[in-house]
């Protein structure tokens, strides 16, 4: 990628605070959450992988969002790390571009993931008898293969638009990491074409998903209606229980920082949204699927026996 026509060779990522003590504590509940990540999202790849019971095609989608959070975590918690315990703050352009680029991939690939996981549920409901069928190995390959194209090609279209920018206004970023808004601020002569490109990315990968879940979820409530047993209802409800709170959060968190027009932003509130579905939304993810699921309870009680 050629550099755009500007005088940064490197940014500076301000953080969350400058006192050394609490970067200290910064430092200490980082590395809680970052180690929680790891051990939580490998634990449950590792359970999908051995048990059998879990070769289904929930627990594909569920292995592959705990792959896509482990990766994603790790794009942005070593350098938050750093950045709390050294007192160069730094980013080099390069490091920034491919922080920015894996970043962008990563969260567009799990919008597209979340949307497939909602269409599993809606087959899982209205086709219970011939779920596996419905679920083949192929549609599931295609789906998951899809949602990293898809969030890796638009991801590149914003990287390439974001740093062609003429960074003009300084180089110090009001964040914790290489974000569209905070660059952005940076910029200056910046084009009508890249405000067209950014709302485009944005209804391509946030809110096409967005409509799709939705309508995913309109159908399995008619189907959920057309059950005559009580019971039949809660069960079919509690399938979708763990999807439904991952979407909520995820995409509320993503809504909430991009959909706003510009007068609204605030840089420090949504360095605290941000920080919610970078890192703390990761460690969320098995612990949504697992805690209240009695087959994963079992793998893992087989597995420490």
């Amino acid at each position: 990628m050629e550099r755009s026509n500007h005088t940064a060779t490197e940014f500076i990522l301000v953080g969350f605070a400058t006192d050394p003590t609490m970067q200290l504590v910064l430092f200490a509940v980082f590395l809680g959450v970052y180690s929680l990540t790891v051990v939580g999202n490998t634990t449950l790849i590792v359970l999908i992988c051995n048990d059998s019971r879990l070769h289904t095609p929930m627990y594909f989608f569920i292995g592959n969002l705990s792959f896509l959070d482990l990766w994603y975590s790790s794009v942005y918690t070593p350098k938050i790390l750093m950045t709390c315990i050294s007192e160069d703050k730094s980013i080099s352009f390069a490091g920034c571009v491919c922080q920015f680029f894996f970043s962008a991939g990563l969260a567009y690939s799990e919008c597209y993931l979340l949307a497939a996981m909602a269409y599993d549920r809606y087959a899982a409901i209205s086709k219970p008898l011939l779920y596996s069928q419905a679920m083949s190995v192929k549609l599931r390959a295609f789906l998951v293969v899809s949602s990293y194209l898809g969030g890796f090609i638009n991801s590149s279209i914003i990287t390439k638009r974001t740093f062609a920018l003429n960074f003009c206004s300084g180089n110090v970023t009001d964040d914790f990491f290489c974000d569209l808004l905070p660059l952005v601020k940076l910029a200056c002569g910046k084009k009508d074409g890249y405000q067209t490109v950014l709302y485009f990315l944005l209804a391509s990968n946030v809110i096409t998903p967005t409509v799709l879940i939705l309508a995913s979820y309109l159908f399995i409530v008619a189907t959920i209606l057309r059950i005559r047993s009580t019971q039949g209802r809660l069960k079919a409800c509690s399938t979708c229980s763990s999807h439904l709170i991952s979407v909520t959060l995820y995409y509320g968190s993503i809504l909430y920082i991009y959909s706003r027009p510009q007068s609204s932003y605030s840089l420090d509130r949504d360095k605290i949204v941000s920080t919610f579905y970078t890192v703390v939304f990761p460690v969320l993810n098995p612990m949504i699927y697992s805690l209240r699921n009695k087959d994963v309870k079992e793998a893992l009680d087989k597995l420490i026996k």
